[in-house]
């Protein structure tokens, strides 16, 4: 029996919308030979399974066992045909490539005025939309015509297009390299995450300087200047520049406001440059610009005009609900967020087959950091649990470092000492196994492991002693990134104060109101 997540046809299936399949019922019926056929039979039965199960389609009497790949096949394609019929799916995009694909056939049909007169009106439409790689395969067309029908009309024909097609490869060119930058720095991030020390950054700076293509900036179009951001914005993260973060997350949010048009035509773009500046301004704390832009990111995808397929729709629930809580962080009201929980596991549910796992388990510690702030140690605890206990998570092993570690904190804070030793075994063991412990964990876990032996009078002093040692490195080029993931000095401040912590964090973000 395969799994269902492993069946691609039986997630095809299963990701239609009522629309889209009542639609493809349509396409199949339009002539009346296609109503009973067999892969229209096996696309009922895939529609009303809830799970993949092989032997049951075979039971069903539709396919023969030795026929059943092939018919699948065919069922995956007519569903694909479908949905790029689909008035949704026809974006600038796919019009262009529609039209590229009508003049390719007026050509092979020796009607070579007729295509040069489409080519050149969806040439234009290309360059105008920065859709330059389809550009360029049009004017390569364009050139195969020209050695076959002459245009007279315009003696200099072939040297336009040598030029157009000469700009539009140094472009293209241009374009990839950064992008292949941009990649490889996220590749990067994934793999090591920030840089730990000055050898790393070395390294980081080195490859980029060696990477990164040469370029004035008033010869870039929309689409290299995107590219260009992304590599500066991905290098920024990585040397934990935030400031910088700040500055080019800035320049890539501001390119699509001033082309409008693009917003529409790459919304996926859109939204991940509006998520990286709201996380930019998460780090460097500019809680007022930081509502601006999510109401402002909000109200557009909130338009008319903008995308709304299910990938759209995963992404915007993802960067908007992930953002809301960090704005509750910001201003230090935990007890205002937690509405948000409900809802966010609701768009866990109906999100899961598009939102992997890694950003599940952001959302988890997310909430459970929210619980942490209004004091539910115990449910806090609870949501940590799913992701101590999952097994698939491979990248970001720093998101599982400090998931434990807030759980130590969460254990002691619920005053369950049993657990708390149990955790404190398992979570020395997980640190030396990822060779990653830094200073700020270091310390945490020394202080948690012995206040077994603190008589309560000592307590308060204990606390200072660990807040003046973990004050050190808040601005450490490379240990500030452990108060990213969880705010102890707030914690320890609440303790030393006797203040609730999200009171400690609304007095700091009062102060740092900009």
């Amino acid at each position: 029996m395969t799994n269902a997540h492993k069946d691609a046809l039986f997630v095809l299936v299963k990701s239609l919308s009522k629309s889209e399949k009542r639609q493809f019922k349509l396409y199949v019926g339009r002539l009346g030979v296609n109503t009973d056929a067999k892969f229209l039979a096996l696309f009922n039965l895939l529609d009303k399974l809830k799970t993949y199960d092989e032997r049951v389609i075979l039971e069903s009497g539709i396919v023969k066992k030795t026929q059943l790949s092939n018919l699948k096949a065919h069922l995956y394609k007519q569903i694909l045909v479908s949905l790029r019929l689909n008035p949704v799916n026809q974006n600038i995009r796919v019009q262009i490539r529609e039209q590229l694909d009508f003049a390719t056939i007026l050509y092979q049909k020796g009607l070579y005025k007729q295509s040069l007169k489409i080519l050149d009106k969806v040439k234009s439409i290309a360059i105008d939309n920065e859709e330059k790689n389809i550009a360029y395969e049009i004017v390569e067309l364009e050139k195969i015509i020209e050695t076959q029908y002459i245009t007279r009309s315009i003696p200099d024909r072939a040297d336009e297009l040598v030029r157009q097609a000469k700009k539009l490869s140094e472009q293209n060119v241009l374009t990839s390299k950064l992008s292949n930058l941009s990649l490889q720095l996220y590749g990067m991030m994934l793999k090591v995450g920030y840089v730990r020390n000055d050898e790393d950054l070395g390294r980081v700076r080195l490859y980029f300087a060696e990477h990164l293509p040469k370029y004035k900036i008033e010869d870039l179009g929309f689409r290299e200047r995107l590219w260009l951001y992304k590599a500066h914005l991905w290098y920024s993260f990585l040397i934990q520049d935030f400031l910088s973060c700040y500055k080019y997350s800035s320049k890539w949010v501001d390119l699509f406001y001033e082309n409008k048009k693009m917003i529409y035509l790459n919304p996926v773009f859109f939204l991940k440059g509006n998520h990286y500046l709201l996380e930019s301004l998460f780090f460097v704390k500019y809680s007022s610009q930081f509502r601006e832009t999510l109401e402002k990111m909000e109200a557009i995808v909130g338009e008319k005009e903008f995308s709304k397929n299910d990938n759209i729709s995963s992404l915007a629930f993802l960067y908007i609900y992930s953002n809301k809580l960090n704005l509750h962080f910001l201003e230090g009201t935990f007890d205002k967020g937690l509405y948000l929980v409900k809802i966010i596991e609701y768009g866990i549910t109906k999100h899961r087959d598009r939102i992997d796992q890694h950003h599940i388990m952001i959302f988890y510690y997310k909430i459970a950091c929210l619980y942490f702030g209004v004091g539910d140690n115990k449910t806090c605890i609870k949501y940590l649990k799913k992701i101590i206990d999952n097994k698939n998570l491979k990248m970001r092993e720093d998101l599982m470092c400090f998931a434990r570690v807030l759980s130590l904190v969460a254990h002691y804070e619920a005053g369950m000492d049993y657990h708390l030793e149990i955790q404190l075994k398992s979570t020395y063991k997980f640190l030396l196994k990822m060779n990653d412990l830094q200073a700020v964990q270091k310390e945490m876990i020394k202080f948690l492991r012995k206040l077994g032996d603190i008589y309560p009078h000592e307590l308060k002093a204990e606390f200072q002693s660990l807040y003046d040692e973990l004050k050190k490195y808040e601005d450490h080029p490379y240990e500030k990134r452990a108060f990213l993931y969880l705010d102890i000095l707030s914690w320890l401040e609440s303790h030393l104060q006797n203040k609730p912590v999200g009171q400690i964090i609304r007095d700091k973000a009062l102060k740092n109101i900009r």
